[in-house]
C-alpha cells in the first residue's frame, strides 16, 4: 500500500484557505491546472511509496513513538511558491523547526520499519494547492499568495495516511485517500492507531 506521514490543517484553517484559493482560481490561466480538493490540503512529512502489508504494524509503533517525543507546537499557512511550472503551494509558518522535526523523525521511523526511502533532502514544508501536466506561469498565484496568512492552530497529532491509486481507468479519476493512524502528540489523550478510517476522494 502507498503510505504517507502528514500533518493535516483543521477544517477552520481549511476554511481560510478554501475561500483564498476562490480568488485565485479567479485569475486568467487558473482553469487550465488541476486544483487540489481541500480534503486533501496537507503537509508530507515522509513519502513512503509502497509499504507491504506486513510492515505496517511496525510502521505504526515506530511513527507513535516519534509523535509521543514531539511536544505539540503551532503552526499556520502562509505565503506560497512554486516548483517551476508544475506545483503552486502554500508554505508553513510558527513553529516550522518543530515541524522539520516531526519530519525527520517521521522519516526515521519509515527507515528503522525497513522501508526504502528516497535520499535525505533538507525538508521543504509546503501545502500544494495545484498542478500542471505543462509549464504553467505560476507567479501571479505567488505573488497573491504573499498576502495569505491564516490563523494559527496547535499541531495535536502525526497522520498515517493511505493513497489508494484510480482503478476505473476514467480519465481524471483522482486517488482515494484514507487516514489509516492518528497519534497524538507528546502522548497526549486522542492517540489512535487502528482500524483504517475512511476519507474523501482527492489528490493532494
Amino acid at each position: 500500500m502507498r503510505l504517507f506521514a502528514a500533518v493535516l490543517p483543521p477544517e477552520p484553517v481549511s476554511d481560510e484557505l478554501a475561500r483564498f484559493v476562490a480568488e485565485l482560481r479567479k485569475l486568467p490561466g487558473a482553469g487550465s491546472v488541476r486544483w487540489m480538493e481541500r480534503e486533501h490540503w496537507h503537509f508530507t512529512l515522509a513519502f513512503m511509496a509502497e509499504v507491504p502489508d506486513e510492515a505496517v504494524p511496525g510502521l505504526c509503533e515506530r511513527l507513535e513513538r516519534a509523535a509521543r517525543r514531539t511536544a505539540p507546537f503551532t503552526l499556520a499557512l502562509r505565503g506560497g511558491g512554486r516548483f517551476g511550472g508544475r506545483a503552486l503551494w502554500t508554505g508553513a509558518g510558527g513553529a516550522v523547526a518543530e515541524l522539520k522535526i516531526l519530519a525527520g523523525r517521521a522519516d526515521a521511523a519509515a527507515r528503522k520499519a525497513g522501508l526504502t526511502m528516497e535520499e535525505h533532502r533538507p525538508y521543504r514544508p509546503h501545502l500544494t494547492l495545484a498542478r500542471s501536466r505543462g509549464e504553467a506561469d505560476f507567479r501571479p498565484y505567488v505573488e497573491a499568495l504573499a498576502a495569505f496568512e491564516s490563523m494559527p492552530w496547535t499541531v495535536p497529532e502525526l497522520t498515517l495516511v493511505r493513497s489508494n491509486l484510480p482503478t476505473s481507468g476514467v480519465p481524471g479519476e483522482r486517488p482515494r485517500y484514507e487516514v489509516v493512524g492518528r497519534w497524538a502528540l507528546g502522548g497526549g489523550a486522542g492517540a489512535a492507531g487502528g482500524a483504517p478510517e475512511g476519507a474523501p476522494e482527492g489528490a493532494g
